[in-house]
């Protein structure tokens, strides 16, 4: 798992915190200084937090279950759709649509509700309606989509969440506090951290800082799907090795149970002296 480099962090700007007049003072132990009126956060402890924070995803991707991603901050939202699309893990970058989690029967309906307007729209009658309805329908898919598309598979509760700006995604939090599900954030010098298990103090303003955080945790998480990957087929293949030496053993007794049964034949000697 490739560790986060501190000329990387910097380069990104992720060292840059919120005007100190905004500060939250429970961020103390995350910043280095003040600069001009600036808190700049300490990338030393940013990398540490990363690291607990990385090994933790790792685990709950490596026990097959899924990570929901929340961003609909303007800076953010691009980055997260493109960078977590390719894991197949789901994200919400519009709005956080209230009771998600607390409410998740709610929400399921509304994804099978999206499922049922696809296959209308694929039915060959669909064309014979009427126009006016036709649009209706596009209209309703087409919103469903936008609020609920990338989280169609999630059949179940997520088992972490990870948000980028906590201030904003405040409801997202709350839910999940009150659920007990793990959390994971990129907090800023005007953030709470106490709010969030696992804390990766940075900039969550700037596109960069939250692209290279975010890419990390996208390749710690990546290590984790393919060592389960690996694990499986090595077990499938045990398996089949193990179902394999049972068939030979049993046949092998089979044709020992056969030599047993069958009878034996008088020796030539006794034969003749009867």
């Amino acid at each position: 798992m490739a560790k986060l480099e501190f000329e990387q962090l910097l380069d990104a700007g992720c060292h840059f915190g919120h005007l100190k007049r905004k500060w939250n003072p429970k961020m103390a132990p995350y910043i280095f200084k003040e600069h001009n009126g600036i808190h700049v956060i300490d990338l030393h402890k940013t990398i540490v937090k990363a690291d607990e924070a990385a090994n933790a995803l790792k685990q709950i991707a490596k026990s097959g279950k899924k990570i929901l991603f929340v961003a609909t901050k303007k800076q953010a939202k691009e980055v997260v759709a493109e960078v977590v699309r390719p894991i197949d893990m789901p994200f919400v970058t519009e709005r956080w649509p209230g009771g998600m989690l607390t409410n998740f029967a709610t929400i399921r309906k509304a994804v099978k509700k999206m499922n049922s307007l696809d296959k209308l729209m694929q039915d060959k009658e669909f064309t014979s309606i009427s126009k006016r309805e036709r649009l209706q329908i596009e209209r309703e898919r087409a919103k469903l989509d936008k609020n609920l598309g990338s989280i169609a598979d999630l059949v179940r509760l997520p088992a972490a969440l990870f948000i980028v700006d906590i201030n904003k995604e405040h409801i997202a939090v709350a839910e999940a506090q009150r659920l007990g599900i793990p959390t994971f954030a990129i907090v800023d010098t005007n953030c709470n951290p106490d709010l969030i298990d696992f804390p990766i103090p940075a900039n969550d303003d700037a596109s960069k800082s939250i692209s290279v955080i975010l890419k990390s945790m996208v390749d710690a998480i990546q290590e984790g799907i393919n060592e389960r990957k690996m694990e499986k087929g090595a077990q499938d293949d045990q398996e089949a090795t193990d179902e394999t030496r049972r068939g030979e053993e049993n046949d092998a007794e089979g044709r020992k149970g056969d030599g047993e049964d069958r009878p034996r034949r008088p020796r030539k000697s006794a034969a003749k002296k009867n």
